[in-house]
């Protein structure tokens, strides 16, 4: 495989990149100039001057870890403005010039840890300007893999994760959500690979010859989105169409199966579309990436990314999936301007994902995720210190919100205002919400202004009805909350509640149950357990040979609150094969909470399984073992 050097990328930066032509008609969104827009992740001035178009001229080097290339940016710049200031996290900067070629002045400031390092370039009047630069071995959005840690051993494999700051470590530019960017990029691999982006793939899975050997591909992004959403994978990759809009592309053995649990997603754009309006990014198509990706999913644009953790069998976890096509409404066409709200990406997705599996699978099973939800947002807020706990607030400090409550708080508050009005009323309100701020950022205040516009109009009846201010800016969950209550899972808690009683684990019926009918049961069993009792439960439900992700994450977590030893030889073989946050890190939580037996295992069980980790995880490991 061919490194490409810093020097040679200099060299090919002095003729003009092979880079999609701009237009300067392109769609330019705005950025919100209100105080609680200022995004304190990044070091960007934007109302001073912002990016609006990225183009990347990129080249893949497997052996050296790295990406390499020249990043082409648009300038929109105020009256006066001397200097444009972008987030950059350990790039190798090279060489800034504007278009012409001329060097253009510029520094590195001191680097934090968690948000990098700003680069102020002095603009001299340019309107774009031309940074050749590498990535670090180390880069936060990227991991790469060896070829024994895919499925098909054959070839490494690369990909990002660039949500919610990760991506100044592999591109040059302003890393805000509210500093929205349409992009383009030419990317070079070696021969036998396939590049994919969450972009349209301009010249299919063959790509073109390159110059310096490999083959390159383009893709381009015409409508302007938060720069996180900016995602490559680069592997031994085919592709299998599902339908006339969407495809699944992964590694071969897992096409098939890929394929056939994603088999509704053509019926789920239609039920998206035929709530709240237009499909706006042309294909949906999916990626299945390799165990070690962080997330359920990530809903990058044209290409949402999947770990193969869902793929079951039995379609039990299509919930993510309506969850990340959701996302193409919520989070990619309205997203939040900061990450201090971002509940109203994760808040309205996970609302929206509901309603598409009801329209699909009917009300109870969108009475199972609703009151699962419910649960899961009542044990959030306990586990941050109860109603008080500024950690519960929707709208708070960048990060704090505890557990998932951006998902289930955001989700409920939403469902609340949904039974207060109805849905004669609050799907057409929706809609038009999508409407009136497509590919624009969004502030909770801005949204509370909204809905008081266009929903209350001046009802103060409704008004007080609603609690919006209490549900959006002060902790806990409002008196009005709404419970879904699921007839499924109510007959999951009576044999719960038999086993709780003394019943035999023989006796709990779990025919034709799916994840959420084994997770109700597993997460509700009473922490304290004897090690006979577990051992009668694996016997008789098969929990630790389970092949199901979701269940044997919870079953360990409950095995290790009760330092149940014969599950540890199945619970390393776990942590080193998957590595999706939900499912690991509430495993080393529980190891480290239990002190002088369960801290050494996790740190033994984590120093095998950290170079498989996506460096997303291996922060969020780190960080709870204090390693």
């Amino acid at each position: 495989m061919r490194i490409l050097t810093l020097a040679a990328l200099l060299l090919a930066s002095a003729a003009p990149a092979p880079a999609l032509a701009h237009a300067q008609t392109a769609k330019v969104a705005p950025v919100l100039t209100t105080p609680e827009a200022k995004d304190v992740w990044t070091y960007a001035r934007p109302a001073e001057a912002r990016v609006t178009h990225v183009d990347l001229t990129l080249n893949i080097d497997f052996d050296s870890k790295t990406i390499g290339g020249v990043a082409t940016l648009d300038v929109l710049a105020a009256k006066g403005a001397k200097e444009i200031v972008l987030d950059t996290l350990d790039l190798e900067i090279a060489v800034v010039s504007d278009e012409r070629g001329v060097k253009l002045a510029h520094r590195v400031g001191a680097s934090d840890p968690q948000l990098g390092a700003p680069l102020t370039i002095e603009l001299n009047g340019a309107k774009r300007i031309r940074i050749v630069y590498r990535s670090k071995p180390g880069a936060r959005a990227l991991q790469w893999l060896t070829p024994e840690q895919t499925q098909s051993k054959t070839l490494p494999f690369l990909f990002s994760q660039g949500q919610a700051i990760n991506n100044r470590s592999w591109i040059p530019t302003q890393d805000s959500p509210g500093i929205r960017q349409t992009w383009a990029a030419t990317v070079t691999v070696p021969e036998g690979f396939v590049p994919v982006m969450s972009a349209q793939m301009l010249d299919g899975a063959t790509g073109t010859p390159a110059p310096q050997g490999g083959r390159s591909f383009r893709f381009k992004m015409d409508n302007p989105v938060p720069p996180y959403l900016i995602a490559i994978a680069v592997g031994d990759l085919k592709f299998k169409e599902v339908g006339p809009r969407s495809g699944v592309w992964a590694e071969a053995g897992m096409l098939d199966a890929a394929v056939s649990e994603f088999a509704d997603v053509e019926k789920m754009i239609d039920a998206a579309q035929a709530l709240y309006g237009p499909y706006r990014w042309g294909r949906y198509d999916m990626l299945v990436l390799p165990p070690s990706f962080p997330y359920g999913g990530m809903e990058n644009p044209n290409l949402t990314f999947f770990t193969p953790t869902i793929i079951t069998g039995d379609r039990s976890n299509t919930d993510v999936l309506a969850h990340e096509l959701a996302h193409s409404w919520s989070g990619n066409l309205v997203t939040n301007a900061t990450w201090a709200d971002g509940w109203l990406n994760e808040g309205f997705t996970t609302y929206f994902e509901n309603r598409i599996m009801e329209a699909l699978y009917g009300k109870e099973r969108a009475a199972i995720y609703s009151d699962l939800d419910y649960a899961g947002m009542l044990r959030d807020v306990k586990n941050a210190g109860g109603d008080a706990a500024p950690a519960t607030r929707l709208h708070g400090a960048p990060g704090e919100s505890a557990g998932q409550l951006d998902y289930l708080k955001g989700s409920t508050f939403l469902r609340t205002i949904e039974y207060a009005v109805g849905r004669d009323r609050w799907d057409p309100y929706l809609r038009g919400y999508f409407d009136r701020h497509a590919f624009q950022p969004q502030t909770s205040a801005g949204f509370l202004a909204d809905i008081r516009k266009h929903l209350v109009k001046g009802d103060k009846a409704l008004e007080a009805k609603l609690q919006l201010d209490r549900w959006v800016f002060e902790p806990g969950v409002p008196s009005n909350a709404v419970q879904v209550k699921s007839q499924t899972l109510a007959k999951v808690d009576a044999q719960l509640a038999a086993f709780n009683a003394g019943g035999p684990a023989a006796a709990i019926d779990t025919t034709s149950w799916q994840t959420q009918q084994w997770k109700r049961l597993i997460d509700n069993l009473p922490r304290q357990q004897s090690a006979a009792r577990l051992a009668e439960l694996d016997a008789a439900l098969g929990l630790t040979r389970s092949q199901n992700a979701y269940v044997q994450s919870a079953w360990f977590d409950l095995a290790i609150a009760n330092r149940y030893e014969p599950v540890i030889p199945a619970l390393e073989e776990y942590l080193t094969r998957v590595g999706r946050n939900l499912l690991v890190t509430p495993l080393y939580r529980g190891l480290k909470a239990q002190g002088e037996w369960g801290e050494p295992i996790a740190q033994r069980i984590f120093a095998k399984a950290k170079p498989g980790y996506h460096p997303v995880t291996v922060g969020a490991v780190t960080r709870i073992l204090g390693s």
